[in-house]
């Protein structure tokens, strides 16, 4: 009698598209109290936007989605499923996302953090963000109120990035 292993292959990135929506959504109202609506992701697939979804063993863990400008990038939603973060997935999206702007002349990469996201400005930290403006009342907040948001910013010529990641 044989015995067969199930073996899974590695996470791995693809454009997303439209039919992935559902699980995105999914994913985006279990991570964000204010999460994005259908609207724009569809807004932004439509505009052509860096988007890019994350899977593993077949299942949608994560995505990222970004806009290009003329030499730089700004990530606009990076999200993990509350169930696989832990496992390396954003710093994989950060790897492909940095290899996307090598790729386009990007020589900045740029995001908001809320200002009360420190697991997050952490992560960022630790892969060479630097913390260098806020913008006030940038995110909605609980009952009315509006949250600060970090600016943060990665100079690309100073980031090394993992070869065996492509997006």
């Amino acid at each position: 009698m044989s015995a067969c292993l199930a073996v899974s292959a590695a996470p791995r990135l693809r454009r997303m598209q439209i039919p992935d929506l559902e699980a995105v959504l999914a994913i985006e109202n279990q991570v964000y109290e204010f999460p994005w609506t259908r609207g724009n992701f569809i807004d932004s697939l439509a505009a052509g936007y860096e988007a890019w979804l994350l899977e593993d063993g077949g299942m949608a863990v994560g995505y990222f989605l970004a806009l290009q400008g003329v030499d730089e990038m700004h990530l606009l939603n990076i999200s993990v499923a509350p169930a696989s973060q832990g496992r390396g997935h954003a710093r994989q999206m950060l790897d492909a996302l940095c290899r996307l702007c090598r790729q386009s002349g990007c020589l900045q990469l740029w995001l908001e953090v809320r200002l009360g996201n420190e697991r997050a400005r952490q992560l960022y930290r630790r892969y060479g963000f630097a913390e260098v403006g806020r913008r006030r009342a940038y995110y909605p907040a609980a009952q009315g109120q509006r949250e600060d948001a970090v600016l943060m910013s990665l100079q690309l010529a100073a980031q090394p990035l993992n070869p065996e990641v492509q997006p």
